[in-house]
Parts: structure tokens; C-alpha cells; sequence
């Protein structure tokens, strides 16, 4: 994947992982592609309503193991993806700006200011 470009296949990617973690019983209340300037690339994000309750360490190994069990279903190496709190500033941002409801969208959610904050480029499935 060209990291400044993010295209069809990682979108498609993107959402088999969230079905995955979905099929997984892992609550994931948003999930959504975003560019991340200062390192000029792109990464997936999943909030995770128990980040806090059982800490990123536990999550990121749930994750790796669904990631492992549809290795041959599912392309994005786990180091491409961000678990983050229900309270990071960034998901408080983009609720300002859009909800999407539990199910998986597809919106393309290019240059746009949020409370002063530039969101150069994402791409939701779900924000909640």
C-alpha cells in the first residue's frame, strides 16, 4: 500500500477486520482508516469501549489473535492498526462531525475542520 494513498483493497481489508472482530464478540463502538500527517500514513483505528477497563495489552493480543485465525481471509498486519479509549480526543472530534449507528459504513471524510482540528483525510465504517 502506498502509505500516502489509501485505496479500494485497504478499505475492503479494513472492513474484513472489523467483521472479524465483530464475529469476535470484541465491542467495537468505532472503526474508521485515518491519515496521520506527521508520519504521512495511514492507520486503522477501532475504539474500544473497555480500553480502559482491561488495557491496551490485553486488547492488542485479542486482536492478534483474530488477526492470526483469518490469516488467509484477512491482509493488514496488526502493527497497521490503532486500539484506542472511548475518551481519545480524536474519536471525541469526529463524533462532534458524524454518527453512524452499529452497522459498517462507507464514508469518505476528507478536509474538513472540527473544533479547529484538520481531519485531513479518513475513512469511517462506524463512529459511535
Amino acid at each position: 500500500m502506498d502509505k500516502k494513498t489509501l485505496v479500494n483493497i485497504d478499505i475492503e481489508e479494513g472492513k474484513k477486520v472489523l467483521e472479524a472482530l465483530d464475529d469476535s464478540n470484541l465491542s467495537i463502538s468505532s472503526a474508521f482508516w485515518f491519515f496521520l500527517d506527521d508520519i504521512e500514513e495511514w492507520r486503522l483505528f477501532f475504539v474500544a469501549p473497555d480500553f480502559d477497563l482491561v488495557g491496551p495489552k490485553k486488547l492488542y493480543s485479542k486482536v492478534q489473535k483474530i488477526l492470526q485465525d483469518h490469516k488467509n481471509e484477512i491482509n493488514i498486519p496488526l502493527e497497521a492498526i490503532s486500539l484506542i479509549s472511548p475518551k481519545d480526543q480524536l474519536i471525541g472530534i469526529l463524533k462532534m462531525a458524524i454518527t453512524t449507528g452499529p452497522g459498517i459504513s462507507g464514508i469518505r471524510f476528507s478536509g474538513n475542520v472540527i473544533n479547529g482540528v484538520l481531519i485531513k483525510d479518513a475513512y469511517i465504517y462506524r463512529v459511535n
